[in-house]
């Protein structure tokens, strides 16, 4: 019986140790990461979970530990965290932190950010929008219509023409609306929003216009072809390969033939990329499969990766290409249409 009282003892005693032992590297960990005071501006974005919020916390330097400041975050009931840009403090307990960003009149200023990915539908920008401010969806989309505001935009922007004025487009400032992050206004309306987008666009022309000139192509033509190429891949190494298959293609007389576009042409029906394979026949100025060339406007609003891969595609053989769905989404070029096939049965069935 001595032993087992021993035993338990020693069992409570290590029990114990352990517990200072955490709780010592509890209060460590949702300490200060600095003695010195280092302000960091920093963003919460709308809906974004708690969890989530810690670990962009944690990467920018401001907590020590996300994991741990969690368990503080439900100890203290301060996940009510508010959207809003705050100036935050390394020399800041993880505690000083959260009780901050749970009271919204600390935020700096109505600004909220907004993050446009490469290759967004303008349909789908115009949903984050309204998700972060006080513009719906409609009045963009409205606006991105609206001729008269176009026309001023024309006139505005060296890089718009009265192509994007053709009634055959879903949006017709699509292409132009840069994917890219922006601190924005909750506060705002339709045509403030668009100009921060197209200043983003002209940005990126701005450094490409000497290349621009240079090629073949119209902006127009070239923004149209990026659309395409981004849609196909988003990894800027697969896009030269890409467009030189779809230069090669236009060289020897071939049609387009880019199963993207016919997603775009279902446009409100499309629900998956199957969809875009099994309706070839779709009748639509978009559909390559239908009509040589390039489609009748952008499919997407490109990345500036994608825009150099027009200017300056690969020099290649290629004629056809697929990407192994079912795999690690590798990039298969084909010189001949045999081989292409073979590569269907391969990789696809």
């Amino acid at each position: 019986m001595k032993k087992s009282y021993k035993i338990v003892a020693i069992v409570a005693v290590a029990a114990v140790i352990a517990a200072g032992g955490f709780f010592m590297v509890y209060r460590s960990s949702i300490g200060p990461v600095s003695s010195e005071s280092n302000q960091i501006t920093f963003n919460v974005a709308e809906n974004t979970a708690p969890n989530t919020i810690l670990d962009q916390l944690q990467e920018q330097g401001v907590i020590k530990s996300s994991f741990f400041s969690r368990l503080l975050m439900r100890q203290k009931n301060l996940s009510n965290i508010k959207a809003g840009v705050y100036i935050l403090d390394s020399s800041w307990s993880s505690e000083d932190v959260l009780s901050y960003i749970n009271d919204a009149t600390n935020a700096e200023s109505d600004e909220v950010l907004l993050t446009i990915p490469e290759g967004l539908w303008s349909k789908d920008i115009a949903a984050k929008i309204e998700e972060l401010t006080n513009v719906s969806a409609r009045e963009c989309l409205d606006l991105w219509n609206d001729e008269a505001f176009l026309r001023e935009m024309i006139e505005r922007y060296e890089f718009l023409d009265e192509s994007i004025l053709n009634d055959a487009y879903h949006v017709k400032l699509e292409g132009y609306l840069y994917p890219n992050s922006y601190f924005i206004y909750r506060n705002t309306d339709a045509r403030e929003v668009t100009l921060r987008l197209l200043d983003g666009f002209d940005t990126v022309y701005q450094s490409l216009k000497a290349d621009i000139e240079a090629s073949e192509y119209t902006v127009h033509e070239l923004v149209t072809f990026a659309s395409v190429v981004q849609f196909e891949s988003g990894n800027p190494e697969d896009m030269p390969i890409i467009a030189s298959v779809f230069t090669n293609r236009f060289k020897a007389g071939m049609k387009m033939e880019s199963s993207v576009t016919v997603c775009y042409a279902l446009y409100d029906e499309f629900k998956n990329f199957q969809d875009c394979e099994t309706n070839p026949d779709i009748e639509s100025p978009y559909n390559t499969y239908l009509y040589e060339g390039l489609p009748v406007g952008p499919v997407n609003n490109p990345s500036i990766d994608a825009l150099k891969a027009v200017l300056h595609p690969a020099d290649t053989d290629y004629y056809y290409f697929i990407s192994d769905v079912y795999g690690d989404h590798q990039l298969i070029p084909a010189k001949t249409y045999e081989e292409h096939l073979a590569n269907v049965e391969k990789y696809l069935k």
